[in-house]
């Protein structure tokens, strides 16, 4: 019985090590998910946004939503339902539904969400876990 033992214990070894390979090799499937969106930090910490990502659209939609007046801004949620019944998809008015929701939290909470908070917002719209 120590034999297996023993083989059951390497094998398991083993098998963690290569995961741990591929993994630092190809990244984990949660930071292939969160570059997909456009987000992206080196070892230093350093971000980049990914150009032509929809977290880079995001970001360059918000100098227009910042020209809206606040009636303007609250006219936007009634555009999107119109845009909703014509047979847009979510998907297509994310980006705009984003910049508009990051531009009312400036105005109202004074406070402005992070394009990690974004990218977390988008993994949920997705039906998938964020933390």
């Amino acid at each position: 019985m120590e034999v297996m033992e023993k083989v059951g214990d390497w094998f398991n070894a083993s098998t963690a090590a290569v995961e741990r390979l591929i993994t630092r090799m190809f990244g984990s499937s949660n930071e292939r998910r969160v570059e997909q969106i456009g987000f992206t930090r080196d070892k230093e910490g350093n971000v980049t946004i990914v150009p032509g990502s929809l977290l880079d659209r995001i970001n360059g939609l918000e100098p227009d939503f910042e020209k809206l007046t606040d009636d303007e801004l609250k006219q936007t949620a009634s555009k999107f339902r119109a845009r909703l019944a014509k047979g847009e998809t979510l998907d297509d008015i994310l980006p705009e539904a984003f910049a508009a929701v990051r531009e009312s939290s400036k105005r109202i909470l004074k406070m402005r969400h992070y394009d990690v908070q974004m990218v977390g917002g988008v993994i949920l719209h997705r039906g998938m876990i964020a933390e």
